[in-house]
């Protein structure tokens, strides 16, 4: 078992990263919650899965456990579906001792750990990733949210965990694309801070996918211990992902969000050279490393409408909007920009 520390303003924590780690849940979540009653909130996939799993582990290390289940996908990510689990809480009679257990995907993790900070003002948390990209990026650092009909994750909270167990025997019922999606985040950490994992993530894989999401999460990690709030050095973890909310945005969510990342991070790389702030190198190793896993570099979505939406997005301000800008493999900048000057960016991203 690998472990990673996470030290934030508002909270230290440890991230446990190992095979078989759902059938110790019960004992390492002791170590740091009283053992108390615990809602395992979780969708209607990895529920067949894992839920079971989970739940026999928690129960016999003293646990009380209750289970809400939602409809898998991004379209559940939304108030009707938070209500819905904060009432179930209230029903279950939770107090602030209690705990809210989120096992699954980015969806289930953003949910349940937004309705954990905002029961009783805030109740413990745990987050078990089921998922490559929940493992690697979603599941650490505290960003909970929903989506609004004007946006994806417009309404939200930033609320650590209290302890992250990701358990990596889950990923292999993953389906090949959602593996994919997950990829697409490891090669962004690649491209920001550590351009050795390129190489890392070239398949076949084998028996590196430990020490690869390992050292995702020590990069965020490390990110999130400066900046907390992101309001500074944590946006660069935003690269590719301004016009990836656009895509997701645009497809109704269909279009899911490793992929639409990839195409954000090509989107930005391609403007990024074509207005020489990298070279024509860098532009070949983003989409040499989209192709191993059949990530899109492109998108069927227009100009105006993506720009439209990404005028939306909440990293803007007033006037202006950060963009994650690609210098070398391993190194990115925060550039502020203009939505006159975003719009150029999206225009040359966008063309071949």
């Amino acid at each position: 078992m690998k472990t990673v520390v996470v030290n934030t303003t508002s909270k230290t924590y440890k991230i446990h990263i190992g095979h078989g780690l759902l059938e110790s849940a019960g004992d390492l979540s002791k170590e740091v919650i009283k053992a108390s009653k615990a809602a395992i909130v979780t969708d209607s996939t990895v529920n067949l899965l894992y839920a079971d799993k989970l739940d026999a582990s928690l129960k016999e290390s003293g646990f009380k456990t209750v289970k809400f289940c939602f409809p898998a996908g991004e379209k559940s990510k939304n108030a009707s579906t938070l209500i819905e689990l904060l009432n179930f809480l209230a029903e279950s009679h939770f107090s602030r001792e209690d705990a809210v257990f989120a096992l699954g995907g980015g969806v289930v993790g953003d949910l349940a750990g937004l309705a954990a900070s905002m029961y009783m003002r805030g109740i413990r948390f745990v987050q078990v990733p089921t998922t490559m990209l929940a493992a690697v990026d979603s599941s650490v650092g505290g960003k909970t949210a929903i989506d609004l009909e004007a946006g994806k994750n417009l309404a939200g909270a930033f609320y650590q965990p209290d302890l992250v167990l990701c358990d990596t025997n889950t990923l292999s019922t993953l389906p090949e694309t959602e593996f994919a999606n997950g990829c697409a985040e490891v090669i962004k950490y690649a491209i920001i801070r550590d351009s050795s994992l390129l190489t890392a993530i070239k398949p076949p894989l084998e028996n590196r996918i430990d020490d690869i999401i390992y050292r995702c999460v020590k990069i965020k990690s490390d990110i999130v211990g400066i900046d907390e709030r992101d309001t500074g050095e944590r946006q660069i973890l935003n690269f590719g992902h301004t016009f990836a909310h656009a895509i997701e945005k645009c497809s109704a969510y269909t279009v899911p969000h490793g992929s639409a990342v990839a195409t954000g991070m090509a989107i930005i790389t391609r403007a990024s050279v074509k207005k020489k702030l990298c070279d024509e190198n860098c532009l070949t190793k983003v989409l040499d490393a989209l192709s191993w896993y059949d990530l899109p570099p492109s998108t069927l979505y227009g100009e105006s409408e993506l720009f439209e939406t990404v005028l939306s997005d909440k990293k803007r301000s007033a006037d202006k909007i950060t963009l994650i800008i690609p210098q070398t493999i391993g190194h990115c900048e925060r550039i502020s920009v203009s939505f006159v000057e975003a719009g150029d960016f999206l225009r040359l991203g966008l063309e071949d």
